[in-house]
């Protein structure tokens, strides 16, 4: 009898240990400090580091539904000063979520949501527009590439093509069309539906060094359909290196209730080939939370909440000379304003064997998962293409 509890034992230890040993990064915050405030309501932010510089853009406007959005493009050499760099206005248009990206031809491209409001808190479709830049500073005139209605949040280069999933914004039917395009501005469909399952929103796509891409997903509540975050992982066909765009077929990881309406989701791929995410919690109030992807499991894991609250979150995530820069807005301080953070993210040294340290089971989740917050994922959804 003896021996079959411990045996249970030692299977509920290597249990535990997989679990919440599965953060092998620990994270230590260097700074956080507010870098932007001059506007009523200052939101939806995206990071970029491009000809030896950090640009921070985002949303201006009288609240965080109003006709006038426009987006503000900050400018740093050491993300320490920051300076306005350029105001990006469509006439007509409540311009949102900005999103920056690099052309192949070493170009500033700026992405967003463009709402033609007529009164501030009115709903309105919303679509996507996008302009260009050589130095960060002059910026060619928006361009509605998507019409209101479908709203191509994010996209990401790879490869000579940018990648995007657009979602219902207005026009009523919840599901994710993947787009493709060469030039940034001439966008085709290349997987209609990719995605149905609840509400899906929000996407930002991420290549690996082997071109797998990788879709984090957020899924807002609908009557009783879940609203856990998503994880697609695709891989490129054997023709890709022949220039044929792959990534038709994809693999759903559902990541857990404990991430549900994770907005504004944000991933990067740090060394070590280390996957970092971002975005908005909600228990325990809003919160704009770093999370650990364990892309071979589908498992999503907390690290830490930022110095956050209220109307709160889209991260941009860069990673240089060795430090995580984290750009977010939050009205934990009375005014939503943005945010920077920097932060240390370093590979656990190796962990002592099984049994002795997990002898001390209050141990074992203190020190590999500290926020105590529970590991989401493990249903796999596979769809074919």
């Amino acid at each position: 009898m003896k021996s079959k509890w411990y045996h249970l034992m030692v299977l509920l230890l290597m249990w535990a240990s997989s679990a919440l040993g599965a953060v092998p990064v620990t994270v230590d915050v260097v700074e956080v400090k507010k870098i932007w405030d001059k506007a009523p309501h200052n939101a939806f932010t995206d990071l970029v580091r491009w000809n030896e510089r950090f640009y921070c853009a985002f949303r201006e406007g009288r609240g965080h539904v109003s006709t006038d959005g426009r987006i503000r493009i900050l400018e740093s050499k050491d993300a320490n000063l920051w300076e306005s760099a350029a105001l990006v206005t469509q006439e007509g248009y409540d311009l949102r979520d900005a999103h920056l990206s690099v052309t192949p031809d070493g170009r500033l491209m700026l992405l967003g949501g463009a709402a033609p409001r007529k009164r501030d808190n009115q709903s309105a479709p919303t679509g996507t527009f996008t302009c260009f830049s050589k130095d960060g500073r002059r910026w060619s005139k928006p361009r509605i590439v998507v019409k209101p209605g479908r709203w191509l949040w994010c996209v990401t280069w790879n490869k000579g093509k940018a990648y995007g999933v657009s979602y219902a914004a207005g026009e009523g039917m919840p599901y994710l069309d993947l787009l493709v395009s060469s030039d940034g501005v001439n966008y085709q469909p290349h997987v209609a539906k990719l995605f149905g399952e609840g509400y899906p929103t929000e996407v930002t796509l991420r290549f690996d060094t082997d071109d797998t891409c990788y879709a984090l997903v957020r899924r807002d509540r609908h009557t009783n359909k879940p609203s856990s975050a998503m994880l697609g992982v695709s891989k490129p066909r054997p023709s890709e290196g022949l220039g044929k765009p792959g990534y038709k077929k994809w693999r759903w990881h559902d990541l857990g209730a404990g991430f549900n309406g994770f907005g504004g989701p944000n991933l990067i791929r740090i060394p070590g080939g280390h996957w970092i995410g971002a975005g908005r919690m909600h228990e325990g109030g809003a919160h704009t939370a770093l999370t650990y992807i364990d892309i071979k499991n589908g498992t999503m894991t907390k690290l830490l909440k930022l110095p956050s609250g209220g109307d709160t979150s889209y991260p941009g995530l860069v990673w240089y000379e060795d430090m995580l820069y984290v750009s977010y807005y939050s009205s934990h301080e009375g005014k939503t304003s943005i945010y920077l953070a920097k932060l240390k993210v370093k590979p656990k040294e190796r962990d002592a064997p099984l049994l002795p340290s997990a002898t001390k089971m209050g141990g074992v989740g203190a020190e590999t998962n500290p926020t105590g917050e529970s590991i989401g994922g493990g249903k796999v959804d596979v769809w074919l293409r």
